[in-house]
């Protein structure tokens, strides 16, 4: 394996930094551990496991090993969470110029690194990235239903980013490895509340890095399952909208929009069941159908755009009411101008209650942010 330029900083020194974000890898990281620290390099070599705070005695086996081997670290994160977030804390914290991230279920061959680093350096690229879908690429891993997903999800993160990548098969992988010296800086700027790490790093860029692939030969998790779920899913369209409108907008502000718009659906649907099946008139309607939507968004806004500070028992219900308090003002300002377009507009109850959407949206998202869920 040819030798990484060096450069000045604290990432100077050449050598191979492996980054191994965990949570709950127990049954996997002893192996996927051993597996690295058999690497055929005569480059210096560091294993930094960051994980968030597992509770199936990951950190201590990590530690135990760590004894044994003083190329082994662990940061172990108490307060903060998430996948991208140990990424970027893990690549901050390297010691050498060039920096591997990869999974620590298994899913990763660690041949793979040789190949991604002399690629790196044949070619003087910045990133190389491990891809699931070029022609030599193997997926044994994945179900044909979570492999159509992928490539799907691929086709339109390609749309999304700068016509520079569009080259790439695998704009989500989570197999990567950077020259430090070139993407340090970029990793720094990336929002960790993002949907994949690569995906947003690419984003934020600007099409300025050289990147490149390599054929991954996608395994089997040694341990556990998968952790997508619905908040992931969501994560994706938030970047791919954050992204698409370059990405002017607060990551939350597009998720409070989208729950927003949900909440367009309830208010709706709410006002034509009362009038449709209880017979009310459209005022005696409307305020309890937005109070029902408002619910609808802290609910939904609680699981998914504000999940790091998720409200759970009696916290949950004391949170909604300081919602329902909060969006008060906006919420008779939505009536207040809802029904007098209805009145004196046009008779029309679709573009009524729009009308007293948009004009409390933004109020909304600023007092609530601030007042419920303590975010800046």
């Amino acid at each position: 394996m040819s030798s990484i330029n060096e450069r000045e900083g604290p990432t100077s020194q050449s050598g191979l930094s492996i980054v191994l974000p965990t949570f709950n890898e127990g049954g996997s990281i002893r192996q996927v551990i051993e597996s690295l620290l058999q690497l055929g390099t005569d480059l210096p070599l560091e294993i930094l496991v960051v994980d968030d705070d597992s509770r199936d005695g990951t950190p201590d086996l990590v530690r135990a090993l760590a004894r044994q081997n003083p190329r082994i670290r662990i940061i172990q994160r108490v307060g903060r969470s998430g996948l991208a977030s140990a990424i970027k804390e893990g690549l901050i914290a390297a010691l050498y110029s060039t920096a591997v991230v990869m999974d620590s279920d298994g899913q990763h061959e660690p041949a793979s690194v040789g190949e991604a680093v002399q690629l790196l350096d044949r070619e003087g690229l910045d990133l190389v990235a491990g891809s699931r879908f070029l022609d030599h690429s193997e997926i044994r891993g994945l179900s044909n239903r979570r492999t159509d997903g992928s490539t799907l999800a691929n086709r339109l993160a390609r749309w999304s980013l700068p016509s520079s990548y569009r080259h790439l098969s695998d704009c989500m992988s989570g197999f990567i490895v950077l020259r430090l010296n070139r993407c340090l800086p970029l990793v720094r700027q990336v929002d960790v509340n993002g949907f994949k790490f690569f995906y947003e790093l690419l984003a934020i860029s600007g099409g300025r890095l050289q990147v490149g692939e390599i054929p991954l030969r996608f395994q089997p998790r040694l341990h556990g399952s998968s952790k997508l779920d619905m908040a992931v899913l969501w994560d994706f369209v938030v970047s791919l909208i954050h992204t698409a409108t370059l990405r002017l907008l607060p990551r939350r502000a597009i998720s409070f929009g989208l729950v927003g718009a949900s909440g367009v659906a309830v208010q709706l649907l709410s006002t034509a069941l009362l009038m449709g099946l209880l017979k009310l008139g459209f005022q005696q309607a409307l305020p309890v159908a937005v109070i029902t939507a408002a619910s609808s968004n802290y609910l939904i806004n609680n699981a998914l755009t504000f999940r790091d500070r998720r409200q759970r028992g009696m916290r949950l219900v004391r949170g909604l009411l300081k919602f329902l308090l909060v969006t008060s003002l906006p919420a008779l300002a939505n009536i207040g101008l809802a029904t007098s377009f209805y009145k004196l507009v046009q008779a029309n109850t679709l573009w009524a209650q729009l009308a007293g959407i948009v004009v409390v949206y933004i109020w909304n998202y600023a007092a609530s942010s601030r007042f419920v869920w303590n975010s800046p």
